[in-house]
């Protein structure tokens, strides 16, 4: 089929099953927008690039589909490094096609020309430079391939303008050759042998989840397997929903703002099975002090993650699709009582974790976050999508939404990255276009990628979007007020924004909340509401999040609420 290299892009998109394109046009991808016209193909413009690869991202997250996206070259590909790297850090499927000056014009400084290969090689997966068309499918095959296969990363295409108008002959291979790469991840079951010798001798095991279930969709084995082994368990913040919040021996996520029943079992136990988890810093606290009575198995795709961080005294390494299917069968064939074996541990643990369980301290009329996010993940159903911006309001989302299902909690984990939400969220909505979502954001994030609410006000876009309002960029004046002696430097926002006429300027509903009673009389009315909505929660500006890791310290040296 002869055909010019933006259409070819647009057809190996279609055959890719791709439904929907993010994306910034600009100078060098004119042509590919103009095939993109004719050809009708689904796209939302975004009001920044980096709106747009957040957005492929929150669909991506959603959906467990490769997120795509389009950017011009120059400063358009420049503003999605943010994004990729969000993507890559908490491996997330992305095809992220920019175009590129012409092939003459390469290498010569020309006018909005960076090299993107040179950029992203340290955020992606992999990457491409497309000079000759008769590349371009073999291209984006082996990028979808790459990017939702394995350990799930961003690829970056970067394509030269000329490379959009040139006609060739064109035809979508049907298999990919990657010399080295296979993206088969079987391993070897004898590494689950030694996992069931240790599971046998333990007294106090504790199963560790993390965002390798979401991504490799085994959270059904993971609960079976904690079912059968009846022992206690917790996650990362990337693992929430994979065991639903309110099952039994279900501690909540561990780490610096993690629940003091996860920390504590964790320096507690004697095996620590950890599963598709990869021991970041903001879980282990201080290393040499992580687990420390504790045998730790771990379930692990990437080799690159073994005894990265922390070492681990027994690995099983391959995908999680292979190896839990494997580890549920052995146990079920064991015919061990496991849950009478372990009762007392168990029990244990959770009359440790009811000892300081998350919670809040209702003073006077003002909004407690606590209350305010507990409130709505009581109003909102099992399927309902929650994303968060990063901050304290992120850590309150963490310990208070109940998610029940994976792929329900989106967050930036590993970048940490202000200005996620919106956009994720928005990209969240068109994936999952029958769920409710709700973002969960500050004043200081919000302001980031702001521009999306007229996006989402153009393509009503139902996302409920709810504010933490408290004049400070959250995290950063905690940490002032806790350990530098309550300088806030360049931390308070004393600008005069007004977050419901914002909303209303873009095309949106804005409301304000002020008054704890707000909670229960205007907010039930508001979320049921059809269409998207901005809720800009006024919430006092000294709240803590609490239990905090300080840096440096082990997970059974929390700061409490009486410590703060």
């Amino acid at each position: 089929m002869r055909m010019n290299g933006a259409q070819a892009v647009l057809e190996s998109l279609k055959k890719e099953g791709v439904d929907i394109v993010f994306g910034y046009p600009g100078g060098v991808v004119l042509k590919l927008y103009d095939e993109l016209y004719k050809m009708k193909f689904p796209h939302i413009l975004t009001g920044h690039e980096q709106g747009a690869v957040h957005a492929a991202d929150g669909y991506a997250r959603a959906t467990g589909k490769v997120g795509v996206v389009f950017a011009t070259s120059g400063p358009g590909a420049a503003n999605l490094i943010t994004g990729i790297a969000t993507a890559n850090m908490d491996s997330v499927p992305l095809v992220c096609i920019t175009g590129q000056v012409a092939n003459p014009a390469i290498g010569k400084d020309s006018f909005q020309e960076v090299d993107v290969c040179g950029i992203t090689t340290p955020i992606t997966k992999h990457n491409y430079l497309v000079k000759d068309v008769r590349d371009l499918p073999r291209v984006i095959k082996e990028a979808f391939f790459i990017a939702r296969t394995g350990r799930p990363g961003p690829v970056s295409i970067d394509v030269a303008a000329d490379v959009f108008n040139t006609e060739f002959d064109y035809a979508y291979p049907e298999t990919v050759k990657l010399r080295g790469y296979t993206g088969d991840y079987t391993g070897d079951p004898a590494e689950i042998d030694g996992v069931m010798e240790a599971i046998g001798r333990a007294k106090k095991p504790l199963v560790f989840f993390g965002g390798g279930v979401t991504s490799s969709n085994t959270s059904e084995e993971l609960r079976a397997i904690v079912e059968r082994l009846g022992v206690p368990s917790t996650s990362t913040i990337m693992g929430l929903g994979c065991v639903a919040s309110g099952m039994k021996g279900f501690l909540g996520f561990a780490g610096m703002h993690g629940s003091y029943g996860a920390n504590m079992a964790i320096q507690e136990c004697d095996l620590l099975l950890c599963i598709g988890m990869r021991f970041s810093d903001r879980v282990t606290g201080r290393v040499a002090d992580f687990a420390p009575k504790a045998m730790i198995v771990h379930f692990e795709l990437d080799p690159a993650e073994v005894n990265k961080n922390v070492s681990a005294d027994y690995r099983v390494l391959g995908d999680l699709r292979w190896s839990l299917p494997i580890l549920r069968e052995r146990l079920e064939a064991s015919g061990a009582d496991y849950p009478a074996k372990y009762a007392d541990w168990l029990k244990h643990v959770m009359e440790v974790a009811a000892e300081h369980p998350f919670s809040y301290q209702q003073e006077g009329d003002a909004i407690k976050p606590g209350a305010l996010i507990r409130k709505i993940s009581g109003l909102m159903d099992e399927n309902t999508i929650a994303v968060t911006d990063v901050g304290q309001h992120q850590m309150w989302a963490a310990q208070f939404y109940a998610a029940k299902k994976p792929r329900q909690f989106l967050t930036s984990g590993g970048l940490g990255t202000m200005g996620y939400g919106l956009p994720a969220a928005m990209g969240a909505k068109i994936g999952c276009p029958d769920k409710k979502v709700v973002l969960f954001t500050g004043d200081g994030s919000i302001m980031m990628n702001c521009q999306e609410f007229a996006t989402i006000a153009d393509h009503d876009i139902d996302v409920k979007v709810v504010i933490f309002e408290n004049h400070l960029l959250g995290m950063v004046g905690q940490w002032q007020r806790l350990f530098y002696n309550h300088h806030y430097s360049a931390s308070e926002l004393k600008g005069k924004r007004d977050f419901v006429k914002l909303a209303e300027a873009m095309g949106l509903r804005g409301y304000r909340l002020e008054k704890a009673e707000e909670i229960e009389t205007r907010l039930p009315e508001i979320l049921a509401e059809p269409g998207p909505a901005v809720i800009d929660c006024i919430v006092p500006q000294e709240e803590n999040v609490l239990p905090m890791v300080p840096g440096g310290k082990r997970l059974d040296q929390m700061v409490l609420g009486e410590d703060a």
